[in-house]
């Protein structure tokens, strides 16, 4: 068992149809027909969405977001609409609130790899294989590749694991041509995002996109290069051969995992409440990956 630990009642705001709860966002439609995408300030471990939040954790997903949807913009398009808040929606909107093209959601979650970690290493270790793509012998957790890879895996519900599938699955649901441009896109955003990233200091091990049509263009969608979507590493504390430290949640999985928290991964009992002290660790690792990254300060 898995999933939320206490899930919230959406809020009811006229002119708005609610659409679904994930994670961390919330979605409703407008009266136009536009998506409209709200990011809260909830966690996911373990495929658990803890009771405990993060303060400004969504709207600092949603800032560097934007951002980063500007670095690529010559790349492929994007799906944000506006920022403007709308009518009726109450102040905490404010900033974590994207307005966006209702695009046809291709549904694989495009992954990029440019260093052997996480699910990629332990298919490695078995097969020197990740997603079916043969890499080369004596790699380790933390190695660089050779070159970015991609790597889709399907997208998986609240609670349950996306499953690491081959790219020849992914051209027979979806078709060759659009896995072909899935890739392509994949694989050029991650690229640039790696290169600026790796000239603030910041190794961008890993990451995952979304992509939809909107008619026969495929668009960028979603989040885009977050601490909660991709793997970012201290560039001047990397070492191969052992877990990386990280600009991401590490310290909630962390503390889950000790003895302090008291609480069993295996069982089917929900996670605990976070303490202070890892909440405030976790919002600053947000922070500091969103300052370093774009150059300006949080506040």
């Amino acid at each position: 068992m898995s999933g939320f630990v206490e899930k919230p009642e959406p809020l009811q705001i006229p002119g708005l149809v609610h659409l679904h709860t994930g994670k961390v966002r919330e979605l409703y439609r407008n009266e136009a027909g536009d998506l409209v995408m709200v990011a809260s300030d909830r966690i996911s471990a373990y495929d658990w969405v803890l009771p405990t939040e993060i303060p400004d954790k969504g709207r600092i997903l949603t800032q560097l977001s934007l951002w980063w949807f500007d670095q690529f913009a010559d790349l492929v398009p994007n799906h944000v609409l506006s920022t403007e808040l709308p009518a009726g929606a109450p102040a905490d909107w404010q900033g974590r609130t994207l307005v966006c093209k209702s695009l046809k959601m291709v549904p694989v979650e495009c992954v990029a790899r440019g260093y052997l970690t996480g699910s990629g290493l332990a298919e490695y270790n078995e097969t020197r294989t990740v997603c079916g793509l043969a890499l080369p012998e004596g790699l380790v957790d933390g190695s660089e590749l050779p070159a970015p890879i991609f790597t889709p895996a399907t997208k998986a519900e609240v609670g349950e694991h996306d499953e690491n599938v081959s790219y020849e699955e992914v051209a027979r649901q979806v078709g060759a041509e659009t896995a072909a441009q899935l890739r392509q896109a994949t694989l050029a955003v991650y690229s640039r995002g790696r290169d600026i990233a790796r000239e603030r200091g910041i190794i961008l091990a890993d990451t995952k996109f979304e992509f939809g049509f909107d008619g026969d263009t495929l668009v960028l969608a979603d989040e885009v290069l977050t601490a909660d979507s991709s793997r970012f590493w201290p560039a001047d504390r990397w070492q191969p051969g052992r877990a990386q430290p990280s600009y991401d949640k590490q310290f909630v999985r962390d503390w889950l995992t000790s003895a302090e928290s008291g609480w069993d991964r295996a069982s089917e009992q929900p996670p605990p409440a976070l303490p202070e002290q890892v909440v405030e660790a976790t919002r600053a690792k947000y922070v500091e990956a969103y300052e370093r990254l774009t150059g300006t300060s949080w506040s």
